[in-house]
């Protein structure tokens, strides 16, 4: 193996060693204590990983996991389900739940993840843009929020739906911390009281000890094959908030007339009690491979983000590469390092919903998951890919070391 590689690997656990007890007795031990309360609060038993059928009427399973997930969360009310194919899907019906013709959305985090932008402003395909709903849109300044700017519009203007993407997508940045979030609601209603304040919640679940719905955020909307479904969650999403809010979207799901009243699940609920449970865990190893990368990469000459040293704020690495084919060599190397699929080679191509090519490696056991260690990047300049995930420490280490031999010489 490359001896400068495991001298800088080594070299940056002991940097790190710090921020790991952090994480270890502080960060996950408070959230597994707040999700094990969660579940005797809500006397979770056998009964409630029992498949249903049809209609799903009165399925305990169902709604004593929404219950388990409210009170995780904070919240009055939750949606938990496996009928919700995705993040985009979550934050899909979050959206057309609350908006209505001649509403206005704004975002004030910039443009929303790529996936999110035909949902918003696409042509004739039944976007909100389609069905008469307005878009406004305010950038980041400097990587935080423009609450200067944010109050401009806000003196003239009444939206509906303000929307705060706390990952970073595939912009240039750091994630939100839940402080910044808290300070934005804040500011926010002391200008308008009346706006529904959402967060894109996916890749922050149990980053920190509180989540956007314990700060005075309305409602916000995530996946479970990401943070909150401790990578034992075979697909779902999830939304929580306001009870009112809630309610709305979940004639979004279903139907205006039903709601979730209905929707059962043929297959055992029992993945996704578990995958919560160990949620607290898992994000903590990821987090840990987070800045174990970041550092390496950083000692290495790599501009990353989160910085050196900084605790994450999400479970991504985002790093700068000199060229195309190191972006790509480094990708692939996760592809090799993983228990699925590790002889695939992935190679970019035209991926649905974005607007470059994109190279994904995901030798995941549940497809996509991007809890589960995976990498992807779009094949533009400047080269920047985004390492995420981990169900181990061990594994991430591993894969790092792997990678890294790729592209020092």
């Amino acid at each position: 193996m490359n001896k400068k590689v495991l001298e800088i690997i080594e070299k940056a656990e002991n940097i790190a060693e710090p921020l790991f007890k952090v994480i270890d007795g502080d960060i996950a031990l408070y959230n597994q204590k707040k999700v094990l309360n969660a579940f005797r609060e809500h006397r979770v038993a056998v009964r409630h990983f029992t498949q249903t059928t049809g209609y799903g009427y009165d399925d305990v399973g169902r709604d004593t996991l929404a219950n388990v997930f409210a009170t995780v969360f904070g919240a009055e009310s939750a949606i938990v389900s496996p009928n919700i194919v995705s993040g985009t899907h979550a934050l899909t019906i979050t959206l057309f739940g609350l908006l209505r013709p001649n509403d206005t959305l704004l975002c004030i985090t910039g443009a929303p993840y790529d996936t999110l932008k035909e949902v918003i402003n696409g042509e004739n395909i039944g976007s909100l843009k389609d069905f008469g709903v307005k878009y406004a849109e305010i950038g980041l300044k400097d990587g935080i929020i423009d609450l200067e700017s944010v109050q401009n519009y806000l003196n003239t203007n009444s939206p509906k739906v303000i929307m705060i993407t706390r990952s970073r997508g595939y912009d240039w940045r750091d994630a939100l911390s839940i402080d910044d979030i808290a300070k934005t609601v804040d500011f926010i209603r002391k200008i308008d009281k009346k706006a529904i304040i959402m967060v894109d919640n996916c890749y922050g679940e149990f980053i920190e000890k509180l989540e956007p719905t314990q700060v005075g955020v309305d409602i916000c909307a995530g996946s479970l094959i990401k943070n909150a479904g401790g990578g034992i969650a075979p697909t779902g999403g999830y939304v929580v908030g306001r009870k009112d809010l809630v309610e709305q979207v979940g004639y979004r799901l279903t139907a205006p007339s039903i709601g979730v009243e209905v929707g059962s699940y043929s297959g055992s609920y029992m993945p996704f009690y578990e995958g919560l449970f160990l949620a607290p865990s898992v994000v903590a190893n990821a987090i840990k491979g987070t800045i174990l990368a970041s550092i390496s990469l950083d000692l290495l000459g790599y501009e990353v983000k989160p910085a050196p040293k900084v605790m994450p704020k999400d479970v991504i690495c985002s790093i700068k590469f000199n060229t195309a084919e190191e972006l790509i060599a480094f990708i692939q190397g996760v592809q090799y390092s993983s228990p699925v699929d590790s002889y695939v080679t992935p190679e970019p191509w035209a991926m649905p919903g974005y607007d470059h090519e994109v190279i994904m490696a995901a030798g995941t056991f549940v497809q996509g998951a991007s809890i589960e260690l995976s990498a992807d990047a779009p094949i533009k300049e400047p080269y920047v890919g985004y390492l995420q995930g981990g169900l181990t420490y061990q594994h991430f280490k591993i894969a790092l070391t792997e990678c890294l031999e790729r592209i020092v010489k």
